[in-house]
């Protein structure tokens, strides 16, 4: 055991993470993901949209040309929905079989497997998820 290591506190690793999610990233160019929990079904349901980058680095609705709002805004139709009852099952369902993949980029596969780790838990919980 290295006594010289310092232990990672819950504080450390939330002062980290909040680090990371300063740095710069590209955007996916295949689109975006919502994730929510259905209670009643006992599934996770993950919303897949589509959009365009324009060419300062912002999505861009296709069919408009305009600007995607974070919040507000006309409420878009998902190009395709994703359920299933477990993390590994939709994560399964977004990256094998015949294609075509909706997602391009690793890191947002890497963020995705995150938050659809969390909305497990909040599922089998039976708690509200919040996706980050």
């Amino acid at each position: 055991m290295n006594l010289n290591k310092p232990i990672n506190t819950n504080r450390d690793i939330d002062s980290l993470d909040t680090r990371l999610s300063n740095r710069s990233i590209e955007l996916d160019p295949n689109g975006y993901f919502l994730i929510k929990i259905d209670l009643s079904e006992q599934e996770i349901v993950v919303e897949h949209f589509s959009n365009d980058i324009n060419e300062q680095g912002i999505a861009i609705d296709p069919s408009t040309g305009e600007p995607i709002k974070c919040s507000g805004g006309t409420p878009r139709k998902p190009t395709k929905v994703y359920r299933g009852r477990s993390a590994k099952e939709i994560g399964i369902k977004l990256t094998e079989g015949g294609g075509p993949y909706p997602l391009t980029k690793l890191d947002h596969a890497l963020y995705l497997g995150r938050e659809l780790q969390k909305a497990e838990s909040c599922l089998k919980e039976g708690v509200s998820y919040v996706q980050d």
